[in-house]
């Protein structure tokens, strides 16, 4: 695993040179390793190089990566589309959830999150680009939805998260993390206690912190080409 760990490092140093070029504190970009199509030895090489936050987009995928690394603390982010029928797993196995888009789905984990646990931390996915393919709700619906999630007492209301079309130019890809940025100091504005501006991929993820992101979302860059499908053990298969 000396691949991952040499990538990370690179990672890590590419995350502090961008905080230092554009003005950002030292510290202040966290790093969540975007680890669906991987497996649980790689997480565990990752997790043995001080790396404590990890993205699954697939709950199939996750539940037994969740299971088998339990013993390592690490702290769980549900970066996938959220389903009704998936909720009550989602809040009983996951620290977070960054594509809130419906109030539905909003009651549900609510409704679900086990009283042991904290709060659910969750992010409104926002479709900044404005894309017919892309889930999340527009710039102009956030402060509704927002408003019923903090009334939420088993949801604790982040910040905002965004995917935006991709874009070779770094001034282009700037702009809609701009526009995010916007929307997240609105909420600020009028006093939401949001702290978390989950955006920027790998291959858009200075463009990002340049625009103010607090937490950038790398898969490739750091684990290299992803595998063929998700990896789901047999006896998984079928069982959420």
């Amino acid at each position: 695993m000396t691949e991952l760990s040499d990538a990370i490092e690179i990672i890590k140093r590419r995350i502090s040179d961008a905080e230092h070029r554009f003005g950002r504190p030292p510290g202040s970009v966290a790093l969540l390793a975007v680890s669906k199509m991987r497996s649980s030895q790689e997480i565990r090489a990752l997790a043995g190089q001080g790396q404590r936050h990890f993205g699954e987009n697939y709950l199939q995928e996750a539940r037994p990566k969740i299971d088998s690394l339990a013993d390592l603390g690490l702290i769980w982010h549900f970066i996938g589309k959220v389903q009704s029928n998936k909720t009550e797993a989602i809040a009983q196995h996951f620290d977070w959830v960054h594509t809130l888009e419906k109030e539905k789905i909003a009651t549900r984990l609510n409704d679900q999150r086990p009283a042991p646990l904290l709060p659910l931390n969750v992010c409104i996915q926002v479709n900044i680009s404005g894309e017919a393919s892309k889930s999340g709700i527009p710039p102009e619906e956030v402060l509704t939805l927002a408003e019923t999630v903090v009334r939420y007492p088993r949801l604790r209301l982040r910040g905002l998260m965004t995917l935006p079309a991709p874009s070779m130019s770094f001034e282009q890809q700037c702009l809609p993390f701009r526009r995010l940025a916007q929307v997240f100091a609105e909420l600020q504005g009028r006093a939401f206690p949001v702290d978390t501006l989950s955006m920027g991929t790998s291959d858009d993820f200075e463009a990002a912190i340049a625009e103010g992101a607090t937490l950038v979302r790398l898969g490739t860059s750091i684990f290299g080409p992803r595998h063929q499908g998700p990896i789901i053990p047999n006896e998984f298969r079928n069982a959420y």
